[in-house]
């Protein structure tokens, strides 16, 4: 197969690909999350396989130690964050008017310092921003509520997930051997070595991101409820539940925080700033102590299209493709790399050319005359010189 060929093979497995996912959207979520959590729970799983136990008995050890602490910890924590959830919708229109009086009440002070046209304009911007801020995630809320969070979804996402996660756990090693088995002959190797890249990305991007979601969650959850802010733990678990996506997480958490602890502690300013420092410390740790060292450099995607990808996913396929949106994009990164350094090896980009044969130029008619003649003159010559020599002996 030429590469021409090669090449629109696997642009239509693409397409097909990006088709089926957009077809059956509505129904994908459980098996999204069963899917991701084999993958996570395998290494676990093949280590207690280790130990002689069978493979089914290893899945089902591991699965049910993990769904239990997952049930364990939202049967503490789920009374407390519905309660807070609850109380912060409630509130927030009313956070927001305190604010817009806090602002007016602070107003005779921001016009001596910044004069009565730049504070006017200041104060609208703020008002303004406050406004989009808070329809925005009004909005994102609804839309997330709409598309994965409804009560069929979640009732198909707590029975089916398990079921999913079990039955892939019980034939990942045969499923692997499936698709090694799928592999092209000729170009086996090289597959095989992208598909390590990719699974080495994936692992990197997945296992290492819920790690710093998790550190990020107990960090700010905890910090900002020892600060007293209002609905501290509800915030501090929604910063770090959305700093997946770069920048969201903390921009969002930062607003609201600061927003809040303006109204709660004002004219109290030591503890607004402690709240400052609070997401000042969580920045500082989450870009260069957790990220470098948990995910590193297995996806190495630059943000702003990283961020691309994730509202382009989620715009297309929902919550779905929310989830979706980091480990596709993953992949893409790593084939992308790939088609890089291929293009920069070939002839293409170097500007090789492959060495042309030496044509002969042709012969005129009397040149080829005598081309001919001088093989039958060489054969005449030996045969004239051995005449010669019998008649001098003679």
């Amino acid at each position: 197969m030429t590469l021409r060929n090669q090449v629109l093979v696997w642009i239509g497995f693409t397409f097909v690909v990006i088709l089926l996912i957009w077809l059956f959207r509505p129904i994908l979520l459980p098996f999204v999350i069963g899917i991701a959590l084999a993958y996570i729970l395998n290494p676990a799983v093949v280590l207690v396989e280790r130990t002689g136990i069978s493979r089914a008995w290893s899945a089902a050890i591991v699965l049910l130690a993990v769904l239990g602490a997952i049930v364990g910890v939202f049967l503490v924590i789920t009374p407390l964050i519905i309660t807070q959830v609850g109380g912060l919708i409630v509130r927030l229109p009313g956070y927001v008017s305190d604010l817009n009086t806090l602002i007016r009440t602070l107003a005779p002070q921001l016009n001596e310092w910044l004069g009565p046209e730049r504070a006017a304009q200041l104060q609208t911007q703020l008002t303004q921003f406050i406004g989009s801020g808070v329809e925005f995630l009004g909005s994102v809320t609804a839309q997330v509520a709409q598309s994965g969070l409804t009560v069929l979804n979640t009732i198909a996402v707590l029975i089916l997930t398990p079921v999913v996660a079990f039955y892939l756990l019980l034939d990942w090693s045969g499923m692997v051997k499936g698709i090694d088995d799928l592999l092209p002959r000729e170009h086996r190797r090289e597959i095989r070595q992208l598909l390590d890249q990719i699974d080495r990305s994936i692992a990197g991007v997945i296992r290492g991101q819920s790690s710093v979601i998790l550190v990020l969650c107990i960090y700010y959850a905890t910090a900002l409820s020892l600060t007293g802010l209002n609905f501290g733990l509800v915030i501090g678990l929604m910063t770090g539940l959305f700093s997946f996506i770069p920048f969201f997480g903390f921009l969002t958490g930062f607003a609201l925080s600061m927003g809040i602890a303006l109204v709660q502690f004002a004219p109290n300013w030591w503890f607004v700033a402690i709240v400052l420092v609070v997401y000042m410390i969580g920045q500082f740790l989450e870009g260069n102590v957790l990220y470098p060292r948990l995910v590193g450099q297995s996806i190495n995607i630059n943000p702003v299209w990283l961020m691309f990808a994730l509202f382009a996913f989620a715009f297309l396929f929902g919550f779905v493709g929310l989830l979706l949106a980091v480990p596709l994009s993953a992949i893409t990164a790593t084939l992308t790399r790939y088609a890089i350094r291929r293009y920069q090896e070939s002839a293409l980009y170097r500007g090789e050319r492959p060495p042309k044969t030496a044509v002969e130029p042709a012969l005129a008619p009397s040149e080829q005359g005598l081309a001919r003649a001088e093989p039958a003159l060489a054969e005449a010559a030996p045969v004239k010189a051995s005449t010669r020599r019998t008649t001098r002996r003679k």
